[in-house]
Order: structure tokens, then C-alpha cells, then sequence
């Protein structure tokens, strides 16, 4: 008589310099999005973390919604759509609403730089006689 032994799947693990340099950051970046909750690690005996290779997929999609000026917080309610294509299907009614607010904060920092530019850039023409001139 045979018995089949059940095995679990293999999971491809990486440590955090192969997932840093898989997702394009760094390890200290990974240890802040593991201490905010958006990935998790095992310890290897030696103490190293592990991270299953899935992880990359959450990471880069961080950092996706990172780049267009969202914040940790905001990207929170994209947690159920991290591990997939967060840009493949229709936008949820909270994501919409946590975008445009973070537009809203984004357009008013920007007029707040360009108010206190023009201050500047008025003042140096004053002290000058406009002789010099802002660059931009």
C-alpha cells in the first residue's frame, strides 16, 4: 500500500535586499511599509525576515500609488486591491474620494509656494529696481 504524502506548496521566499532590489527601494522603506501593515514577514532562524515573492506585487503597487502623491494613509483603502493590478478595474467610491482630497491638499500647497513666490520675486524686483530678475 502507497501513501501520498500531502506536501504544501512551495513558496518562493525572498530576504529584504532581494524584495528591495526586486521592487526598485530599499530595505528601510520595506521595514516601514511592514511596520504600517502593508506586507508581512516571517524570521528565518537566523533572524533575517522572509517575504513571500507575492509581496513584490503589493510593494510595487505601494509604491505605484505612492509616486502619484498619496500617502500611506490614503493607500490604505487600496489594501484590498494591493495584490493584484490596482489600475486594471473601475475605481471604488472611497478611493475617488481619498484621490481627490489628496488632489484638493496638492493644489492648495501649490498656490500656497506660487502666492509666497510672487511675494518674493516682487520683493527682489523692489530692492533691485528690477535689475535682477526671478529665473522661472
Amino acid at each position: 500500500m502507497r501513501l501520498a504524502l500531502m506536501a504544501e506548496p512551495l513558496t518562493r521566499t525572498m530576504r529584504i535586499g532581494e524584495l528591495a532590489e526586486a521592487t526598485g527601494t530599499t530595505p528601510r522603506a520595506l521595514r516601514h511599509y511592514e511596520q504600517a501593515g502593508f506586507i508581512t514577514s516571517v524570521r528565518a532562524a537566523n533572524g533575517y525576515r522572509l517575504y513571500d515573492a507575492g509581496t513584490a506585487v503589493r510593494v510595487r503597487n505601494v509604491r505605484r500609488l505612492l509616486e502619484v502623491g498619496l500617502t500611506l494613509d490614503d493607500v490604505r483603502v487600496f489594501l484590498p486591491c494591493l495584490d493584484g493590478d490596482v489600475t486594471a478595474g473601475p475605481a471604488s467610491d472611497e478611493a475617488l474620494r481619498v484621490a481627490a482630497g489628496r488632489l484638493a491638499v496638492l493644489d492648495a500647497r501649490i498656490a500656497a509656494q506660487v502666492a509666497v513666490r510672487d511675494r518674493l520675486a516682487a520683493a527682489l524686483r523692489e530692492a533691485t529696481g528690477a535689475r535682477v530678475r526671478p529665473v522661472a
